[in-house]
């Protein structure tokens, strides 16, 4: 785009947002912050893992990202809900006295942060045969048939999160969800921009009104506190249990930045290559579980507001990411953040996870894959059914030689099951069309 100000309708969408002014770009990097904050403190609340160190290894993970990836992609990496199962296998929660699982196993959480640094090698050895094999020869394997129905899978495997937490006051969800759809359908200049963050603003009011936050955790909290970091430690039994996720965490991965091209108009798969983007990938989940902290993964809320707002400067990203640095040393601040209800997120997250469904039948779609092929059909329907049904029933369990258990998720199952399918029912004619890039994602159509 050029000099011109902001079109208000934010038809064409904004790829260098210095054009917006400093205040505004902060702001839009704030509203990122928002989106990722509570999913990615969730998954150390489950695992036992610590929130600063988390939120420190999601800020740095995403500025290693960008940094591998030239800067090109507007990605945010947090927490990973991929490897809970595997957390679970390998470090469960312990006992209280009360017969609660509350209480971490610090005993086996530096192995199973090793596991997450065996997972993270994987990434860098796919990208290693990407360069070598090249894009084409690699994304014979993930073609649309297959990586669609894996997008949409991830919106719909989130979604009964965004239930759970709506329904605890449908009231607030409400009001957020509106004041989001109001501000992004009849809003103008920056009031479209950020609509996520003024739903949340309006409903944590609404909150406050009704007597729905809890300011507790804010006093108890310090006002300044680096992150804890911990070294790693490595097994053979917590590596064979972690490691096989990463199979559906690169299928994620390969999904997210076909949404991220999708909603942006711009091939990242091309440039800066996918070989670049799931090395940058591997390495931040390295360096996070390298000190203490949880698998990172591109987040799929953060494209919810890409496709929201339409702003797709990567700056906006590494501004949320130095948010997160932030954060991690102000204790206070975080504990703020945690006290918006559950409910508000909730409808929020109706929001950004239909999107990603979305945006996965939008992938469908715009590659024409044709489905009137009982093959395509077939493989669909099998990523579909083992994405959402083993993901309800806790995914499939069974023990290896010398009483070694591994938990695949819905999503490693349904990943895998596309990927062999594909590859051995005949029909298979997709060609990668690199130079070829998505069309951008239009809300206003």
């Amino acid at each position: 785009m050029g000099k011109d100000k902001i079109n208000p309708s934010l038809q064409e969408g904004i790829y260098d947002v210095r054009q917006l002014g400093t205040p505004k770009t902060i702001l839009l990097g704030m509203q990122h912050t928002f989106a990722m904050f509570g999913a990615t403190v969730l998954v150390p609340i489950m695992t036992g893992l610590n929130v600063s160190t988390t939120l420190l290894m999601a800020g740095l993970g995403t500025l290693l990202f960008h940094f591998i990836t030239k800067g090109k992609v507007p990605a945010f990496l947090g927490s990973s809900f991929a490897f809970l199962g595997g957390y679970a296998a390998v470090a469960p929660m312990l006992m209280d006295a009360n017969g609660q699982q509350t209480i971490p196993n610090a005993e086996m959480l530096p192995y199973a942060c090793g596991g997450v640094i065996v997972a993270g090698c994987i990434y860098i050895l796919m990208a290693f045969l990407i360069s070598i094999c090249g894009i084409p020869t690699i994304m014979k394997l993930f073609p649309p048939v297959v990586t669609g129905p894996i997008i949409i899978s991830i919106g719909l495997i989130l979604a009964p999160t965004a239930i759970n937490n709506a329904k605890q006051n449908w009231l607030l969800a409400i009001i957020a969800l509106a004041t989001i759809i109001i501000c992004n359908i009849w809003g103008r200049g920056m009031v479209k921009i950020v609509p996520i963050l003024i739903g949340i603003s309006i409903a944590y009011i609404a909150a406050m009104a009704m007597g729905e936050v809890n300011f507790s955790a804010i006093a108890d909290a310090k006002m300044i506190a680096p992150a804890p970091l911990s070294l790693p430690k490595f097994s053979l039994s917590a590596c064979v249990s972690i490691v096989p996720i990463a199979l559906a965490t690169m299928m994620e991965h390969i999904g997210d930045m076909a949404a991220i091209s999708a909603t942006t108009g711009r091939n990242y798969l091309k440039d800066p290559g996918l070989n670049r983007t799931l090395l940058g990938d591997g390495l931040a989940t390295c360096l996070s579980a390298l000190g203490g902290g949880p698998a990172n993964t591109t987040y799929g809320e953060n494209t919810g507001v890409l496709a929201l707002t339409k702003v797709y400067d990567p700056k906006v990203m590494q501004i949320a990411a130095c948010f997160a640095v932030l954060l991690s040393f102000l204790p206070k601040f975080g504990a703020a953040i945690e006290t918006i209800p559950p409910a508000i997120i909730g409808g929020v997250s109706f929001m950004l996870y239909g999107m990603i469904s979305s945006i996965g039948v939008r992938n469908v779609v715009e590659n024409k894959v044709d489905f009137t092929q009982s093959r395509n059909l077939i493989i669909a329907a099998v990523i579909l059914v083992s994405a959402l049904g083993f993901s309800s029933t806790g995914g499939l369990t069974f023990v290896l030689p010398g009483n070694v258990t591994i938990n695949l998720s819905g999503l490693a199952i349904a990943a895998i099951a596309g990927i062999v399918l594909n590859a051995v029912i005949p029909g298979n004619d997709y060609e990668f069309q690199s130079e070829e890039a998505p069309k951008p994602i239009e809300l206003d159509e």
